[in-house]
């Protein structure tokens, strides 16, 4: 059976991204490059809704149904999007638009149709709040950072600390989205000054070029690191402390409000979390 929603509650380390591009700015000129990764190709026109049902979310539903997810969630939810399918055979589950939280905010914001939006943390969740997009939601799981090195680790990263030796090359996610904000907290707390070789719009960018070997390091999600192969997790001192819990939630604006309801009740029964769990997330 699903779980409660749980009340919207507003992230609680909204002064990450300040703290974060502090400390990049302390350890000298910050050399950038912004925007390191271009969404998927899947344009957010396409997952508009046809003919949905309206039957009420305890029975069968039908019809498109358009999901925007934070790129840290892709093999999960790719998975429970099948799953969901061959539960309700009328539904066909639209390609998953994947991309970093505040990138898929944006764009929902400015008019993307979209059914249901699945985030990195609770601040992005709370813009889309903001907006008036959003009524309820419900926090489905938990992510950590760990530091992500090629195998081998030709950079030799055993510490949080050794990211900010001048030799060693380090990207990190941009500030404004969830992995960034988590990595600016989690190298506030550690005392760590980082000028990072680049800063990417999520986690999925930081990831590809640590395991192309274009960095020594990167902090990345620790279901990221773990479904690779091409790259080893070091543990990172404190990241307990930094964690961050995924909101779900079906849009207002939805063009199949039962198909959306039901794949937010799905992803929170028992079932879906145990799918998430197999991927490493943790509960909320």
């Amino acid at each position: 059976m699903p779980r409660p929603r749980a009340p919207f509650v507003p992230g609680m380390r909204r002064g990450g991204v300040a703290t974060y591009a502090a400390a990049l700015l302390a350890g000298g000129a910050l050399v950038v490059a912004v925007a390191g990764c271009a969404a998927p190709d899947r344009s957010p026109g396409a997952g508009v809704s046809a003919g949905p049902s309206t039957s009420p979310v305890g029975g069968e539903v039908s019809g498109d149904l358009t999901i925007f997810a934070a790129a840290s969630l892709a093999g999960a939810f790719d998975e429970l999007a099948e799953m969901f399918e061959q539960r309700h055979p009328s539904v066909d589950v639209r390609p998953i638009s994947y991309d970093g939280s505040s990138t898929l905010a944006t764009q929902l914001i400015e008019g993307a149709p979209a059914d249901v939006f699945a985030a990195a943390d609770e601040r992005t969740m709370e813009k889309v709040a903001a907006a008036g997009l959003v009524d309820d939601l419900e926090l489905f799981a938990s992510n950590t950072l760990v530091i992500a090195v090629p195998v081998g680790n030709p950079g030799g990263v055993k510490t949080i600390e050794d990211l900010g030796w001048p030799e060693t090359t380090v990207v990190l996610c941009a500030p404004e989205v969830p992995c960034g904000a988590a990595s600016g907290a989690l190298l506030a707390d550690n005392g760590v000054a980082v000028t990072a070789a680049s800063l990417e719009q999520n986690v999925t960018a930081v990831l590809t070029k640590v395991a192309t070997g274009e960095a020594d390091a990167g902090l990345v999600y620790a279901t990221d690191a773990a479904a690779s192969d091409d790259v080893r997790p070091v543990a990172a001192a404190g990241a307990e402390n930094v964690v961050n819990r995924y909101p779900i939630a079906a849009l207002t604006g939805a063009s199949n409000p039962p198909a959306a309801a039901a794949f937010v009740a799905f992803v929170a029964s028992d079932e879906g979390q145990a799918v998430l769990s197999s991927f490493g997330f943790g509960t909320p």
